[in-house]
């Protein structure tokens, strides 16, 4: 009874910008777990290489080109998406953005392209989805926050800002969403071995060791260390799980960290 709690054959899952990094890994934990795969990007490139990547290691997955920050065509592509592939049962807002400037250097339009992403795309997104879930009666959102909900950093203001957004919009989809059976919940990743972090994941690097310093499991995450996260909050095992943040950081927000005196 225990495992078929996790199973998620049959449901179809659609992780927005899950073509590489941290999206590909969540949605590679789905599809192991029985899920159809849909992903999206701008680039038809990029699509054919992500779909070619999971269908490599036995998952079957779809690609659509569209903006997720623009709610036509996300409203069109959701319709051909449940046409083509299936009813959505699960949604993962993964896509996003970050610019690092200092606020005062910060221009309005870069500030702006940031929240538009990180921010207002999952609202369009999940407001276009949800319809189709609540005439089924349930459905999983997955809201993709990070430590930045809850933390500031230097030169990640719009990022920070929009994170925080976030984490309080999947609260108030949790709220308005519920009643229909719907989980909304987000997880909020600490700092992981991808691609992007390969060049400062070097011995001596002073953010690398502050990294594996900070962190009370002393490593970078593993992006499969996403996975379990991922399929929990796509499962039956998480249906009485609403509005929550579930941070996959290796113990950084538990702790105030060491002093420089200690080992």
């Amino acid at each position: 009874m225990s495992i078929n709690l996790f199973d998620l054959t049959g449901k179809t899952a659609l992780i927005t910008g899950g073509v590489h990094g941290l999206g590909m890994a969540m949605a590679k934990g789905l599809g192991h777990a029985g899920a159809k795969i849909v992903v999206n990007d701008l680039s038809q490139e990029a699509l054919d290489k992500a779909i070619a990547e999971y269908k490599s290691v036995g998952i079957e997955a779809y690609g659509y080109v569209f903006n997720v920050t623009d709610e036509k065509s996300v409203i069109a592509s959701v319709k051909q998406i449940e046409s083509e592939v299936g009813p959505i049962d699960i949604l993962i807002n993964n896509a996003g953005i970050i610019k690092r400037t200092p606020i005062i250097e910060m221009e309005v339009e870069d500030f702006t392209a940031v929240i538009t992403v990180d921010l207002i795309s999952p609202f369009i997104v999940s407001k276009t989805v949800v319809k189709g879930m609540i005439q089924r009666g349930g459905g999983k959102i997955i809201n993709i926050c990070s430590m930045m909900s809850e933390l500031g950093r230097d030169s990640v203001s719009a990022y920070a800002a929009a994170k925080g957004g976030l984490k309080m919009l999947t609260k108030n989809m949790a709220t308005e969403w519920a009643k229909f059976n719907i989980q909304t919940n987000g997880i909020g990743p600490g700092y992981f071995a991808t691609s992007q972090t390969a060049p400062i994941r070097v011995d001596g690097h002073p953010f690398n060791e502050f990294i594996i310093s900070r962190t009370p499991a002393a490593r970078w995450g593993d992006p499969e260390d996403l996975q379990g996260a991922a399929i929990f909050l796509s499962s039956k095992a998480s249906d009485f799980v609403n509005g929550h943040i579930l941070y996959v950081d290796g113990g950084i927000l538990a702790t105030i960290g060491k002093p420089s005196n200690e080992d």
